[in-house]
Parts: C-alpha cells; sequence; structure tokens
C-alpha cells in the first residue's frame, strides 16, 4: 500500500538567492558545457552538489560525492538553504508551450513510502546499473533525496488537484526560474493541516507509476535495504521514504516524447529483411517524419544513409511470440526485440532528442541510420506498469524535465 506525506524539506531561502541563478537541470541531461555554465551563474548553484566535478579524479576524500557533503552543510550554515521548522507539501508547476499551445504540468512534491517494486510502486522501463552507482554514493553522503522522482497517480476525485489549481491561483509562488527550454518553473509551500490531510488521504494507497526516475528509486530502495540492516528503527525511519513530484494522469499538462535511436550499421540488404514482416513504403525525404507518424499508430521510421527518403515500417506479421502481451503492441518493443534483436542483430544503439539532428547526422556519414518513434501513451504506461513488464530504457520522454533544487529530503 502506498503512503503519501508531507515532510521538513531543505528549500533555498528566497531573500538570498535567486531560482534562475541556483536550479539546475537534472543530472542525467547535463553535459560537461551546461555543468561549467551552472557553476559560473551561482556558487550556491544545486549542480555542485546534485552533480559536482570530481577535483581528484579518484574515490578519495576529494571526490565529488563528499565535496557535495561539504557544499550541503555549508550552505545550511551559511542561511542560503534552510530547513522548515514544519512538515510540508510542495505544489510544482512548469508552464510551457507545446505544438501552439500553453500548458501547465502540476504536481505535488511529498514523501512516498518505500515498498517493493510491483507492490503499489509500478516501473515501466529497464535500467542500467551505472547511474543506480552514482546516485547511491550521493544519497550515502549527503544522506538526503537532492532530486524528486517524477511520477503518476490517479485520482479521478481530483481533490489534490484542486488544491494545486486552488493555490496557484490565488497566491504568489515561493521561488520560480526559467529554464533552458523556456519552461518557467514555480514552487509553493503547503503546510496548512487542513490541506496535508486532504492531500495525503486522496493519493495514499493509489497506485503510483515511475514516469522518470528508475535509477533513483531502485538506489533509494537499496539505501532503504542497507539502512534497515545497521539500524534499530525498523519500518518508520527517514530513510524508508523517498522524495516524488507525483502528478495526477487525469490532468492535462503532461507531455510525452519520443526518444530516436540511431545504429551504426544496417545490413545490405536490410530492405528484403525487414519485409518478412513489414510493410515497407518509401517516402519523399522532405516530409514531416514526426507527424506522418502520429497518423500511422504503430509504424516505425526509418531513414538510412542512402538518403533516399523515409522508410515507413508498419507491422503486418511480428514474430513476438515470446514476448508478454502488454508490450507487443509498442513500437518501441517491436524496435528493439524484432528489429534490433532477431532481424538486423544491432546491440549498439545511441539516443536523440532531435529529430532533425538524427537526419543531419545520418547524412554526414555518423550514423548508418536512424529509427524513429511516436510518443509513447500515457495508457500504455499504466498498462506496462500494472502487468509488471518493463519496456526498453528511454521508452519515454517526459517534458518538461523538474528542475533540481526547488527542494530536498534529509535524512537526519
Amino acid at each position: 500500500m502506498t503512503e503519501f506525506l508531507p515532510f521538513r524539506g531543505i528549500i533555498y531561502d528566497n531573500t538570498k538567492v535567486n531560482g534562475n541563478d541556483v536550479f539546475a537541470p537534472p543530472y542525467d541531461i547535463i553535459g560537461p558545457q551546461r555543468q561549467e555554465e551552472l557553476y559560473r551563474k551561482s556558487e550556491y548553484n544545486i549542480v555542485r552538489i546534485d552533480f559536482g566535478r570530481d577535483a581528484s579524479g579518484t574515490d578519495g576524500p576529494d571526490n565529488r560525492y563528499s565535496k557535495a557533503s561539504d557544499y550541503l552543510s555549508e550552505w545550511l550554515a551559511r542561511g542560503v538553504l534552510r530547513r522548515l521548522d514544519k512538515d510540508a507539501f510542495y505544489i510544482y508547476e512548469a508552464a510551457y508551450r507545446y505544438l501552439g499551445e500553453t500548458l501547465k504540468l502540476r504536481g505535488i512534491i511529498g514523501r512516498v513510502r518505500i515498498v517493493e517494486l510491483g507492490q503499489g510502486v509500478y516501473p515501466h522501463e529497464e535500467t542500467h546499473s551505472k547511474p543506480k552507482k552514482d546516485r547511491l554514493s550521493l544519497m550515502k553522503a549527503c544522506k538526503a533525496n537532492v532530486s524528486p522522482i517524477f511520477s503518476l497517480y490517479n485520482s479521478p476525485d481530483r481533490i489534490a488537484s484542486k488544491i494545486i489549481e486552488d493555490t496557484a491561483a490565488s497566491s504568489k509562488p515561493y521561488m520560480e526560474a526559467l529554464d533552458d527550454w523556456g519552461v518557467i518553473h514555480r514552487l509553493w509551500i503547503i503546510d496548512d493541516d487542513t490541506s496535508i490531510k486532504a492531500i495525503s488521504s486522496d493519493i495514499s494507497r493509489r497506485p503510483i507509476f515511475i514516469a522518470d526516475g528508475h535509477h533513483r528509486y531502485e538506489t533509494a530502495l537499496e539505501y532503504r535495504n542497507e539502512m534497515r540492516s545497521i539500524s534499530d528503527v525498523k519500518g518508520n525511519a527517514p530513510f524508508d521514504y523517498v522524495m516524488m513530484f507525483l502528478a495526477n494522469i487525469s490532468d492535462p499538462g503532461l507531455t510525452i516524447l519520443p526518444t530516436h535511436r540511431l545504429v551504426d550499421s544496417v545490413p545490405g540488404n536490410f530492405v528484403d529483411i525487414l519485409s518478412q514482416c513489414f510493410e515497407i513504403s518509401l517516402i519523399d525525404k522532405n516530409t514531416d517524419i514526426n507527424k506522418l507518424l502520429l497518423q500511422s499508430p504503430g509504424t516505425i521510421g526509418m531513414f538510412h544513409n542512402d538518403l533516399k527518403g523515409f522508410y515507413l515500417l508498419k507491422p503486418v506479421s511480428p514474430d513476438l511470440e515470446d514476448t508478454p502481451p502488454a508490450l507487443r503492441g509498442l513500437d518501441v518493443v517491436v524496435l528493439h526485440e524484432l528489429i534490433f534483436k532477431k532481424l538486423l542483430n544491432i546491440d549498439i544503439i545511441t539516443y536523440e532528442m532531435d529529430t532533425w539532428r538524427c537526419i543531419e547526422m545520418v547524412k554526414k556519414g555518423k550514423h548508418a541510420a536512424v529509427f524513429f518513434l511516436s510518443p509513447t501513451e500515457v495508457g500504455d504506461i499504466e498498462k506496462v506498469a500494472m502487468n509488471s513488464v518493463r519496456m526498453p530504457p528511454k521508452s519515454t520522454y517526459f517534458f518538461p524535465k523538474l528542475m533540481t533544487g526547488t527542494v530536498l529530503n534529509p535524512f537526519v
């Protein structure tokens, strides 16, 4: 059973710093150049804690995890960061434009009781081990969740959603910031007992679906298990919970984008091979491939370095009998399980969001081909998660990304 509770968060003092200077994008989309830019923005930018530079290049006392802990302690001592005096929930809004429309992603940051996956909290994607090791090292050093896991719940009652809407409409946010994509991120603090009780009651006991942050949840689960083995406190310690941003599936404002796949080699007779399971059409290279795929559910796009145009691959006899039923109809699963594994024998994949960047890299010979996908539907995510199966890595890209630095969840 899930449990959603408020907590005494650590937040920036809005009288001393500006959100534009101290918030940062998620660590996993920060490249070296952006990392340096964030360092220059402010000596208190959260990147120093969440994704800092490793000065020594070793696992010694001067590594970035120990430095992250030092920064956290130092900023608290200086009052740049402060811990709230009482438990609170944190309303989070991200306002953005997509396809000519203004949208608002809204949700609540709180702490969720950690359970084994599939027992109330459900994943939908496979994960890699390296990011989990990094996040565990950071969690151990800081004894805190530095960034929230992005998750979804389904409440037709919309009690928490109405509190969010009323708060956003009637009060000024505590802090806000503009990100690299033109998204405005806003934060409100909710600490009155009536709202806290209503929010917790509405969301607790409902299934939670991890949208973005599978590595962080699995890391929190591992950390909890380690701490339980050495702690006398069982079942209700701070490490038994993890910080989450929860958005209602029934609310508007949630956008899922596709992540395309670039590959370095394709057999010369790929058309003949793919024709075993697909109906193949060749489309003019000036076509808007994203729009075309949206109009053709289940179809996969391909651009090859023969530069003839876009190949449209429509499954006609997909051999996926050994794939769980909940996954069979998803184009990302058809691509990985059928095209990559069974037909073309491809195991080296590069992921890229930008369609036109993908095309240019293929034209310049940096990759042999790119495969284009349509966005995964949120209903498919719920179905996959509830059936205890997982899509391939990077099957979904939730937009906008939550900024890091809005709230930290300490364990001490």
